[in-house]
């Protein structure tokens, strides 16, 4: 598949286009290896040369400069267009004060080579005091005083700035997201959560997609990198049944399942359980 390839989009509350299938670059940990940072730089231009347009990053995944330089490299061989490619980011639980919102957006922006996102998410609607995740000596979470209804203020003004097309939030709950549209004068886009056969989601999606906000799927795979003890959805037999039916792939069929919902999704595959 090449960049050229015609793909399947969803339009987000503002009439923006999103594709609706993506690359996720995480699973890398805070403090990353060269051989890791390699690694996620040849996996993004993979990524590129065989079609993807959509690359979901964060902060928190310490990685977005490598992500930048493989998206410099396949711009400047001609590959792709700036304007073609859809970026999202994050920003991470220890930046909620509404003072550095922008400041923390603008320091992904210059990591990633690029002037504007195409998405920033508010990652988790928990604020901490520290980076990665603050914790006491009984491992309790330190958290801070910020309010994500602050934040969302911030965010907003990020498009006012011109810094990002479209702002959202992740792993939000129901009420949650209902707080947020009491203050919101710009709608949250998407929420991404974990989604699977084995995490529905559905009254979540219902309350979402009822206030023109699209359910994003990270995970669509499973989540095995959480619990070396959870069972494996790509190894489940009823999974495996459809897939020889049809003559496709496990990934496929779970692929598809998001796509096929009531209301179309965006999925978010993580390199380490897809592209390699």
């Amino acid at each position: 598949m090449s960049s050229s390839t015609s793909v399947k989009m969803v339009k987000f509350n503002n009439d923006q286009q999103y594709p609706i299938l993506g690359l996720g670059t995480w699973q890398t940990t805070p403090e990353l290896k060269e051989s890791e940072q390699i690694e996620i730089y040849d996996a993004v231009k993979s990524a590129i040369d065989i079609g993807y347009l959509h690359f979901d990053c964060a902060a928190f995944y310490n990685n977005e400069n490598s992500i930048g330089k493989a998206i410099a490299e396949k711009i400047k061989e001609g590959v792709v267009k700036r304007e073609d490619l859809y970026i999202t980011s994050k920003l991470w639980n220890n930046k909620h004060n509404p003072k550095v919102v922008a400041d923390t957006l603008k320091n992904s922006l210059k990591l990633l080579g690029l002037d504007y996102l195409d998405l920033y998410l508010i990652h988790w609607p928990i604020a901490t005091s520290d980076y990665p995740i603050a914790k006491d000596s009984e491992g309790r979470l330190i958290g801070a005083d910020d309010s994500y209804l602050d934040t969302w203020k911030a965010m907003e003004k990020c498009v006012r700035l011109g810094l990002t097309k479209s702002i959202g939030i992740s792993n939000f709950n129901i009420k949650q997201v209902k707080e947020i549209l009491k203050i919101a004068l710009i709608k949250p886009a998407v929420n991404q959560v974990e989604n699977h056969p084995y995490l529905t989601q559905n009254k979540l999606k219902e309350v979402c997609e009822s206030n023109g906000i699209l359910l994003t799927a990270y995970g669509p795979l499973g989540s095995p990198y959480r619990d070396a003890n959870s069972k494996v959805l790509l190894d489940e037999p009823f999974v495996k049944q459809i897939a020889d039916k049809y003559k496709k792939t496990n990934a496929q069929i779970l692929i598809r399942f998001q796509v096929l919902k009531k209301k179309l999704r965006i999925c978010i595959l993580f390199i380490i359980l897809f592209l390699q």
